[in-house]
């Protein structure tokens, strides 16, 4: 039986990226470090938001650039955290100006 930290998400509250990816990671069913889709509908439905499950395809559609089916590397996180931004409201921002 594992043992998870619950990081409560506000999406009115602002956040880092590493409290985002903390976030995220509640929801990693296989501990792999990469983020799947369903993964994602996990996570965007903790947020009580209308059609999670269409949510997290159109963030694959965007972030998944190498199009393996997982969100991985900088450049994929990059792109899950600008739609965060835009499309779900959230207020993520940088740490010591890095990703």
């Amino acid at each position: 039986m594992a043992i998870m930290c619950c990081f409560q998400v506000n999406p009115n509250r602002e956040m880092t990226v590493e409290d985002f990816k903390a976030w995220l990671r509640q929801f990693e069913m296989d501990n792999d470090g990469r983020v799947s889709q369903e993964e994602l509908k996990e996570a965007i439905q903790s947020l009580r938001v209308w059609f999670p499950w269409w949510k997290a395809r159109q963030v694959m559609k965007v972030a998944d650039t190498n199009h393996n089916g997982q969100i991985e590397g900088v450049e994929e996180i990059e792109k899950l955290v600008n739609y965060a931004q835009q499309h779900l409201h959230m207020k993520i921002h940088r740490s010591h100006g890095r990703w």
